[in-house]
């Protein structure tokens, strides 16, 4: 089982509902749910705010803070889970932001990331990446690590179970 087949059971189970938003993964994170079949009884879909001034506009992102740090910070991150959870009318919002590569962005070496997670009773939580590799593993660990961080907020260790579902290393 998926990691992202975990997170949708779990939300299922507990009847909650999630939203995506992505900057660096571009869709990969909804990808990866909507790949689960039934994956529509828990998520009520992504916005894709690549451009920075669309984290303002769409997900309400602090213009002045976006202006000050740019778009590859732990604060708006959280804004974008926060955004996208009221913006979608979702219990759990979930964040993806930073530099795939191949340049550094924003004063930001590649290999930056920042995801984070909203939730029922003010939960929020970012966690602060730095990742190695390809412009391609950069982003595959992106969608990886949310999908922990919002395992981890339901009550479950994602990676160990699939650590453990394919043999361990």
């Amino acid at each position: 089982m998926t990691a992202a087949a975990r997170v949708l059971g779990r939300l299922v189970e507990r009847g909650e509902t999630l939203a995506v938003a992505e900057s660096l993964t571009g869709g990969l994170v909804a990808a990866d749910l909507t790949s689960v079949p039934g994956a529509s009884r828990s998520f009520r879909g992504s916005l894709t705010a690549y451009a920075t001034a669309l984290k303002g506009e769409i997900l309400g992102v602090d213009g002045t803070l976006l202006a000050e740090r740019g778009a590859v910070d732990p604060e708006v991150a959280r804004q974008m889970a926060a955004g996208v959870r009221l913006a979608l009318g979702a219990d759990w919002g979930i964040a993806t932001t930073g530099v795939a590569g191949p340049e550094p962005q924003d004063g930001q070496p590649v290999g930056t990331v920042y995801v984070a997670v909203a939730g029922p009773s003010g939960v929020e939580k970012v966690s602060a990446l730095r990742l190695n590799g390809s412009r391609a593993d950069i982003r595959r660990e992106s969608v990886r690590s949310v999908l922990e961080l919002l395992a981890s907020e339901l009550g479950g260790n994602v990676r160990a179970q699939d650590t453990e579902q394919t043999g361990g290393n």
